[in-house]
Order: structure tokens, then C-alpha cells, then sequence
């Protein structure tokens, strides 16, 4: 995938690019400072326990696999979002794998999900190893789930007691989307 700019309504530029391996510390401060800001993820503040090494040879790996994507966006030179695809390491399950999509909360309702979603789908179309994509979601973000039905993803199945937040439990949406 190329680097490509988008201009949001505001008339702000997001560019989005393949991560490298030295985006990699970017990654890890920019993930921590949203499991700061949201409890939508699956990892608190303190809690996404990957060196820089880790997310180095996870990017390489991203890099060269047919089934895995990594993206990031920025605006201004900001790091405001990313995206993942990881597809499944074994024959069997190599066609299908997960999403994982952050944007900071500044940047919430401006388009930018959709646009790394839609990277994502774009990329899958393209390069036919991925048949399947995956997500998991909260029950209650009903923004997310309605954005995510919006490109086509359908629910397939509840996950019950998917998170412990400060003692309470969350449930999991299980979507997908074949190719």
C-alpha cells in the first residue's frame, strides 16, 4: 500500500502509510496514551506489555506476510491513528484474521475510522490471500458497531464477559466480513 492523503471535512490532510520499524516506539507511547483515553480497548494504561523489539519484528512481519497489514495515520506530523489486519499463521486459517483499529479521541467523528476501515477492505480486495476479516466490539459502543455495519461487517456472535473493567464486565460483538 502507498501513502495516501485524505482531506477530512475540516480540510485537515490524514496521511496514511505502511508502518515501518521505526515507527515502532511511536506505536507503543501512542497505544498507552490511548488506553488512557478510551475503555474500548483490550489493554489498560501500563497493561500493552510490548517492547519496542516485539513491535519491530511484528511491523517486519507485517511487511513482508500477504495476509497481515499494518497502517498509521497522521495529520500535521501528529501520530492520530492506526489499524491492523493479522491473519492466521496456520494453512487453515491463513484467509481470515482480525482488525484492530485506534484513533485518539481528539480525532473521534471526523471520518478517520472509516477511512482505515476502508484501507483495510480495499487491501484485502487487492491482494487475494484474506477472504475473511474479522473484528471484535463492544456491545455498548454503538457508534463503532453502527460504523462497522455501515462498510458491511455483520454480527456473527456474542462474546460474553470479554472485558474486566474496574470490576465490570463488558461483552464483545464478534463481526465479519467475507471477501
Amino acid at each position: 500500500m502507498q501513502t495516501r492523503g485524505h482531506t477530512l471535512s475540516n480540510g485537515k490532510v490524514l496521511i496514511v502509510r505502511d508502518a515501518t520499524p521505526d515507527d515502532a516506539s511511536s506505536i507503543i507511547t501512542f497505544l498507552e496514551a490511548m488506553s488512557a483515553e478510551s475503555d474500548n480497548l483490550t489493554f489498560g494504561p501500563g497493561e500493552f506489555g510490548y517492547s519496542e523489539a516485539h513491535e519491530r519484528a511484528f511491523i517486519r512481519d507485517c511487511e513482508t506476510a500477504d495476509n497481515r497489514l499494518f497502517l498509521v495515520a497522521f495529520i500535521d506530523d501528529a501520530f492520530i491513528g492506526m489499524v491492523t489486519f493479522t491473519g492466521g499463521d496456520r494453512p487453515r486459517l491463513r484467509h481470515s484474521g482480525e482488525i484492530g483499529l485506534v484513533v485518539s479521541k481528539a480525532h473521534w467523528d471526523k471520518g478517520i475510522g472509516s477511512i482505515l476501515l476502508d484501507s483495510v477492505v480495499q487491501w484485502a480486495h487487492g491482494g487475494g490471500a484474506v477472504t475473511k476479516l474479522n473484528l471484535r466490539v463492544r456491545t455498548d459502543h454503538a457508534r463503532a458497531v453502527a460504523l462497522y455495519e455501515s462498510k458491511g461487517f455483520r454480527i456473527e456472535g456474542t462474546i460474553t464477559r470479554a472485558l474486566r473493567i474496574r470490576g465490570g464486565y463488558f461483552d464483545h460483538y464478534w463481526m465479519g466480513m467475507e471477501i
